[in-house]
């Protein structure tokens, strides 16, 4: 669910082809790129390209904060959210105060549009002092809709990793959603995009895991909601997610976040544990 922003035949249209066989046909070719068309004119940017700020220290009154950190791409960002408290970071902060009984301080560093290979542009933002408790990851849409090797993406997702933990965080990788959700991409280039957005995932949580990360499959625990519910899910350009999309997005991940805190042991299907010592 990358921002609409990079919704242009260089995005999805190129996208697709990159995940075609080099002997695809003219005529095929054709098709993707007017189906990529169609798709952008689908949705549109009824939604501007600035989420909401969340940042602000949540249930204050409760003592001994918690420092929380959000980065990535519009979904980290919460564009398509009509609030602040609505977004993805928003909302993780306040179910990490109501299950940790803990204040939370929010800092969100997520840039809509985002690569992954932007992160490391987003760590640069934080003060050389800052240790957040726990760092939230969501990225890998716009790798796939601009076609960056699943290998490169990965490599910068395990340096983002690497960095955090060098910051004493603990770390939580949502991986990247199964583009395949997104109702206006017609077929073929649909299917083509989710199979790309299920390859990306993969590495990422191969390569978060081997860091000491968490790793929450977001295909998984929260896809099906999309594909089942795509107006309760989607907000106003059905590519992001609505208010009610992040909480279903906050909800699914917040057991691998408080599993990071310490705060529970167990996690359900689709959280995948570190694979290394001394992450959680």
């Amino acid at each position: 669910m990358p921002s609409n922003h990079h919704v242009t035949r260089a995005g999805v249209a190129l996208a697709v082809l990159g995940g075609l066989a080099g002997g695809t046909a003219y005529g095929a070719r054709e098709l993707l790129v007017r189906q990529a068309a169609q798709a952008r004119r689908a949705i549109g940017k009824p939604l501007g390209e600035a989420a909401p700020v969340a940042d602000r220290h949540y249930k204050k009154k409760l003592g001994r904060p918690v420092d929380l950190l959000v980065l990535g791409d519009s979904i980290a960002a919460g564009l398509g959210a009509e609030r602040p408290k609505h977004t993805l970071g928003g909302r993780l902060a306040r179910g990490i105060a109501r299950r940790a009984g803990r204040s939370v301080r929010l800092r969100t560093a997520a840039v809509v549009g985002a690569e992954s290979s932007m992160l490391a542009d987003q760590l640069d933002t934080l003060p050389p002092a800052y240790r957040p408790d726990v760092a939230v990851v969501v990225v890998g849409g716009n790798d796939v809709t601009h076609r960056v090797p699943v290998a490169e993406s990965a490599r910068h997702l395990g340096a983002a990793v690497d960095a955090l933990r060098a910051r004493g965080a603990e770390v939580v990788v949502g991986t990247c959603p199964d583009l395949g959700a997104l109702r206006p991409v017609p077929q073929p280039l649909r299917a083509l995009g989710s199979r790309a957005s299920r390859q990306l995932a993969d590495a990422q949580r191969a390569v978060a895991l081997e860091r000491g990360a968490r790793v929450v499959s977001l295909a998984h625990v929260v896809g099906p909601f999309f594909i089942t519910n795509p107006d309760e899910m989607f907000s106003l350009d059905r590519f992001h997610p609505s208010a009610h999309g992040y909480k279903r997005t906050a909800k699914a991940m917040l057991p691998s976040v408080l599993a990071a805190l310490g705060v529970v042991e167990e996690v359900p299907f689709g959280h995948h544990a570190p694979e290394v010592d001394g992450a959680g």
